[in-house]
């Protein structure tokens, strides 16, 4: 990172960024070219591995893509502060951003899936203590991407 001062590397901290994040973009590539879309997600921390879950219908472009590309990026942000200033060149912000890279697996399993479910609603709502119907676990798809490499940043 080329402004070491603003590397987050502690594991707490990252944490607290993704706590403060609702949404996760997850970027593929599509036939050479990149593709992002941005996701509602949930995650998992065990030790330093961080888990990332998002869902999504069982067909379509993200999924095809997967199906013969599962390497991803996920990249999550918050804006803090807007500073201004009497020029343009004078604006910043203050934000907290984390990025991740890793393999997207697909979960079949339906107690696993309705744990990524749940994990998805308590970054969300922060409750978890939902029900998910068999049908809706059977019509949905439930992407985990166990995160091999992730940092974070903040100004």
């Amino acid at each position: 990172m080329r402004r070491a001062n603003r590397e987050v590397t502690e594991l707490t901290e990252l944490i607290e960024i993704i706590n403060g994040c609702k949404v996760c973009r997850l970027a593929m590539v599509d036939n050479g070219q990149p593709y992002v879309v941005p996701l509602n997600f949930g995650y998992h921390r065990d030790d330093s591995v961080i888990t990332i879950f998002l869902h999504c219908a069982r067909e379509g472009r993200k999924m095809d893509i997967l199906k013969q590309n599962n390497q991803v990026c996920i990249e999550m942000d918050q804006m803090k502060e807007l500073l201004s200033g009497e020029k343009g060149c004078d604006y910043s912000c203050y934000f907290e951003s984390f990025i991740g890279t890793g393999q997207a697996v697909f979960l079949d399993d339906a107690a696993a899936k309705g744990q990524a479910l749940q994990a998805i609603m308590k970054q969300q709502t922060g409750r978890d203590d939902f029900s998910f119907d068999q049908h809706i676990l059977d019509q949905t798809a439930v992407i985990a991407v166990e995160l091999s490499s992730y940092s974070g940043k903040r100004h």
